[in-house]
């Protein structure tokens, strides 16, 4: 599924999993709307930046077309992802956020995360394949 989906690729935007974190941001973007003005500048500002940089970081790392750099990228977003489920977590330790609202949206960062993990795993096995065929293809012997 993956490596279907990136082959195809002609930008970010038709990556899945910059699709899945992009409708994780907006629905962050309006959920931070809902807290306390008192927490606009602390918790509200820091969840979206989290959510931003997961969304960021995979076009990025889409746009540099090396390998080392778009992992790189890949694996900023998914520490992004991880500040965005501590700064939920607490929310719900503030009691701005109810447990299963929080559940939700664990489920839905722990999604994100595996479809990041698979991202980056076709990227490792890309980058293993055509090494190992330029090594294969160096090493055989030429029949004229």
């Amino acid at each position: 599924m993956v490596e279907k989906e990136f082959r195809g690729a002609k930008d970010f935007r038709d990556l899945e999993v910059w699709r899945w974190c992009r409708e994780l941001r907006r629905d962050i973007e309006r959920f931070s709307q809902r807290l306390p003005r008192q927490e606009q500048l602390r918790l509200a500002d820091q969840m979206i930046r989290a959510a931003r940089s997961v969304t960021a970081n995979l076009a990025e790392g889409f746009g540099r077309f090396h390998y080392l750099e778009t992992v790189q990228s890949c694996r900023m977003a998914r520490g992004s992802l991880c500040e965005l489920l501590d700064h939920l977590q607490v929310a719900v330790d503030n009691g701005h956020l109810k447990p299963a609202e929080f559940n939700n949206y664990e489920q839905r960062v722990t999604s994100g995360l595996r479809l990041l993990n698979g991202f980056m795993r076709y990227l490792r096995e890309r980058k293993d394949g055509a090494g190992r065929s330029r090594v294969q293809s160096t090493n055989k012997p030429v029949n004229r």
